[in-house]
């Protein structure tokens, strides 16, 4: 499972925790303004922006986890299972394959709003990349410095709502995620009020009392509440360092250890961690096994080029 966040500081940042039972080999990768990008289904873009961001190659294709372009759009895919649907093509409609779409958002698209109006024509097609990769069943939160967007592919289309909270998690649908955070709005940074009886003289007797019932299991909904409480509450920072390192602080709320969550494939823990400066094309990370955060600069490679810049994560 993952969770993916918005941060707004010095500038705007954009990142996520990949929660998987396994290392996919993700590498950081540049694909600049001349690589061809071809889809299965839909024109392929020759020019088109450069993109930054996770993942893995593929015969010589880009396969993102999580990205942004040199605008400052980004897209991160989640798992969504049980509740993602995929279409057979459809006349009228782009039709985009799963594994293609964060490449054919980020490829043509400047702001969030410019890739919701896309993907309002888009159907999501019952397409695989090839036999090594299944078909993931995914949703994915579009954002800017301004706003976000949340696409689910159901029985009803692809959904796309608006996205004030700017996170997501995984099961269950975004609206019912978004409803559950009614059951939280007393939570508070501030020290509680006794309305429990006034007859009873209680005492606040630790700080931070004040975000009692703050859910603290990795479950996709409570991860989706904490996300919010800690973005929304965290303070900006002056520095990019500063910015950076509230940034990963954030994404710790809500990261897995290896051991806490036990699937029938492993232990599920957080492969990698992400933070993306959206304004200066800068991709920092950090992987499991350290707490070193490193970073790539899109602009420290040719974007004119036609061929990937690809990064081994360190």
């Amino acid at each position: 499972m993952c969770t993916a966040l918005n941060f707004y500081s010095k500038t705007h940042y954009f990142g996520r925790n990949l929660d998987w039972e396994h290392s996919y080999g993700e590498r950081v990768i540049i694909t600049p303004r001349n690589f061809p990008i071809y889809f299965r289904e839909e024109t392929p873009m020759l020019n088109h922006y450069a993109i930054i961001g996770m993942g893995v190659v593929s015969d010589n294709y880009p396969l993102y986890f999580d990205a942004a372009n040199e605008v400052g759009l980004c897209v991160a895919g989640l798992n969504f299972p049980d509740n993602a649907v995929y279409n057979i093509p459809m006349e009228g409609m782009y039709n985009v394959a799963p594994f293609e779409l964060i490449l054919w958002v980020l490829s043509q698209c400047k702001t969030a709003d410019e890739a919701k109006l896309l993907l309002s024509k888009a159907n999501i097609i019952d397409i695989r990349f090839n036999r090594e990769y299944g078909l993931t069943p995914m949703h994915w939160i579009i954002s800017d410095s301004e706003r976000s967007v949340v696409a689910e592919p159901t029985y009803n289309g692809l959904m796309l709502y608006d996205n004030p909270t700017g996170v997501l998690t995984n099961n269950p649908p975004f609206p019912v995620q978004y409803h559950n955070l009614n059951n939280y709005m007393s939570l508070s940074t501030s020290e509680p009020q006794n309305k429990f009886s006034e007859k009873l003289n209680l005492d606040k007797y630790s700080r931070g009392m004040g975000a009692i019932g703050l859910p603290g299991d990795y479950s996709s909904q409570s991860r989706f509440v904490r996300a919010v409480f800690v973005s929304h509450n965290a303070t900006e920072c002056d520095t990019e360092e500063g910015s950076v390192n509230q940034f990963f602080h954030l994404l710790s709320a809500v990261e897995m250890p290896k051991g806490c969550v036990v699937t029938e494939n492993g232990l599920e823990h957080t492969v990698y961690s992400s933070c993306i400066n959206t304004a200066n094309g800068i991709y920092y990370y950090k992987m499991y096994g350290s707490n070193n955060i490193y970073k790539a600069d899109m602009y420290k490679y040719d974007i004119e080029s036609d061929k990937l810049k690809v990064f081994d994560a360190q």
